[in-house]
This record gives structure tokens, sequence and C-alpha cells, in this order.
């Protein structure tokens, strides 16, 4: 069985495809890579760890932070 195989039948769906790199990430967004650490810290972004160690967004939190940020004022209007 392979290790796909395994996660799967212990009901653990491989993320492989859904997920960018941070910089990636802050390119969709249009913000900063270090924007995109913040909102990792605060738990606005989801993270995965490859098998290598890199750090990789979910595409699903890029797409929820977006569509939070569209429901919120700009600055300049909350100013």
């Amino acid at each position: 069985m392979t290790m796909t195989e395994s996660l799967m039948a212990a009901g653990v769906e491989p993320r492989i495809g859904r997920s960018v790199s941070l910089d990636h990430a802050a390119e969709l967004l249009g913000v900063s890579r270090r924007t995109i650490y913040n909102r990792i810290r605060d738990g606005r972004l989801q993270t995965i760890r490859t098998l290598g160690g890199s750090q990789r967004v979910l595409l699903d939190s890029v797409q929820d932070d977006r569509s939070h940020a569209a429901d919120m004022p700009s600055r300049s209007q909350a100013l």
C-alpha cells in the first residue's frame, strides 16, 4: 500500500495541488510576503508543510481571505 493509499484509508485527504507557495499567495492577494506571514500568524491563512519542510498556503484559505478582505471597508473609507 502506498503512502497516499494509507492516508486515504485513514481518512486523511492529500492536499497536493491545492496549495501555493508563500510568494504566489502574496501575488494572488496583492500583498507583501511579510503580510502573508502576519496572516498565517493571525490564523487568517492556513498552511501545510511539504515532506521537504517547505511551507505552502492552502488555496481555500487564500480564497477565504480574499472574501474577507472584500467585506471589509478600505482604509481610506475607515479614516
